[in-house]
């Protein structure tokens, strides 16, 4: 687990005495004999949680508007991995532009290290869909339908009663409609919505296979929403363990000023020290934590930086009208010495690399060609000698239209002089999307071939504009005729 340990005054470690820093050897959500806790975390509210709303309502309003979004008649997002069909804003993508797409990934990481060095987990707290729709969709209607979070702790330690049944039969109804929902939603992401309509609209033997994957994901996700929680956090996603990597005594996280807020007492107590801190020992930044972990401790691998704990604290201090911030976006540093953000070289390391890809992925996707085409020589064929002396090679053509409009194609030989390319059959005009897959003979005047294996250069034409260059070898004869 991250620690960063602020520095203990002799009050505070007489204050702290005896506590257990269990923190340090299991995570909150498991006890001594390692069963589970379920965490009850107190209904959050305040400003910052205000802004998690209204910023979670943008991103659930694009996640189940964007399978219907179209950008000039094409999907804004399509990813599938089915029939090998990709399109991301509007724009197509095959198999053969894989390594754009690892070219991205690779950018995303480096982008994920710069921005969790700098900002530590910002985007779980704000914007990881896991959370979203957790703490911002599902968390809202268990707090609606079974009251805040001590009426459910209590509730669910009694018997089972008909008030009890209805609650939670309503509650986990409504789970799994939204559950299903989503599972309907990722899989529109999937297989287009062209095939998603036809599929929730027609009879599932029609579309066995689209409709098992619905309902897999329907009940995925209402056992990650009603069950497992917090633990898609702190046990699967690897994103706390990368924080423990990276963060430095530089990182801006939700942070504990503990220059401010020791030693903890409460006000009672307070009136009667010479030196209090800000800290009135409440709890209530525990008390609303959706992880179980107590911020008092430092940054810790399970804290996702929703800023509940914020909010709750300057509740308080609004009580007993102390300033806010005792609990706030910080580094280490800055509650230390007072320093502000420093770039250091890990920083400029990860954003010069970052930087270098994004310019290399803005250029490969710039200059990405409408079409792909590969042209090998037929296998097991020599070279053919024409009446009049000229050389020529059978070819076999595989094209690939990347592009929403037909494209009617020339294929030229710009190296060596004097080379043509005859199609066997009329030239190819390629649908949208479409592959066409054909032969054609290159043919060489004699002068013009050099050896066994010669290079030649292909221009492949739509009317006046070129689309691309390919290159393959030529076979002719040890020497020409």
């Amino acid at each position: 687990m991250i620690k960063i340990d602020p520095p203990l005054t002799d009050e505070v470690k007489r204050i702290n005495a005896g506590r257990e820093a269990t923190f340090r050897d299991r995570l909150a959500t498991i006890d001594e004999s390692g069963k589970r806790v379920w965490i009850y975390p107190n209904k959050p509210k305040g400003r910052y949680h205000r802004y998690r709303a209204i910023f979670a309502s943008f991103l659930i309003a694009v996640f189940f508007a964007g399978p219907f979004i179209d950008i000039n008649g094409h999907p804004l997002l399509l990813l599938n991995v089915f029939q090998r069909e990709f399109v991301i804003l509007g724009q197509p993508f095959y198999p053969q532009d894989f390594f754009l797409f690892v070219l991205a990934m690779i950018a995303l990481i480096v982008f994920i290290l710069l921005f969790t060095l700098v900002f530590g987990r910002l985007w779980c707290g704000w914007a990881c869909p896991q959370t979203v729709f957790m703490e911002m969709v599902f968390r809202k209607i268990e707090y609606l339908i079974e009251g805040s979070a001590g009426k459910q702790k209590s509730r669910n330690k009694r018997p089972m009663s008909f008030d009890k049944f209805i609650r939670k039969a309503l509650k986990h109804s409504i789970f799994f409609f939204i559950s299903f929902l989503v599972g309907n939603t990722f899989m529109a992401y999937l297989i287009g919505k062209e095939q998603f309509l036809a599929t929730v609209t027609g009879s599932p033997a029609d579309n066995l296979i689209a409709f098992n994957f619905i309902i897999a994901f329907g009940l995925l996700f209402y056992f990650i929403f009603s069950r497992f929680r917090e633990q898609a956090c702190t046990l699967v996603c690897p994103y706390g363990r990368i924080q423990g990597a990276i963060l430095d005594k530089n990182s801006i996280v939700v942070t504990y000023d503990w220059l401010r807020g020791e030693p903890r007492m409460s006000v009672k107590r307070a009136e009667k020290h010479d030196n209090p801190g800000d800290c009135v020992n409440c709890y209530a930044c525990v008390k609303v934590c959706p992880t179980g972990i107590d911020i008092h401790n430092g940054t810790q691998l399970e804290c996702i930086n929703c800023t509940a704990c914020m909010d709750a604290c300057d509740a308080i201090m609004d009580k007993v009208k102390r300033p806010h911030g005792l609990i706030r976006y910080a580094s280490y540093n800055s509650i230390e010495n007072g320093e502000k953000l420093k770039v250091d070289a890990r920083m400029v390391g990860y954003s010069a690399v970052l930087v270098g890809l994004l310019g290399l992925l803005t250029f490969l996707l710039v200059t990405r060609s409408d079409i792909e085409m590969s042209i090998l020589r037929t296998p097991g064929m020599l070279y053919h000698t024409m009446e009049d002396g000229e050389i020529g090679n059978l070819y076999n053509l595989k094209i690939i239209n990347k592009t929403y409009d037909s494209i009617s194609l020339e294929i030229e030989v710009e190296s060596p002089e004097g080379g043509r390319v005859e199609m066997v059959g009329s030239s190819p005009e390629i649908e949208p999307q479409e592959v066409y897959e054909g032969a054609c003979f290159i043919i060489i005047p004699p002068e013009q071939v050099t050896g066994v294996k010669s290079p030649v250069v292909l221009r492949v034409m739509s009317g006046d504009r070129e689309l691309e260059t390919v290159k393959t070898s030529f076979m002719g004869p040890v020497s020409s005729p």
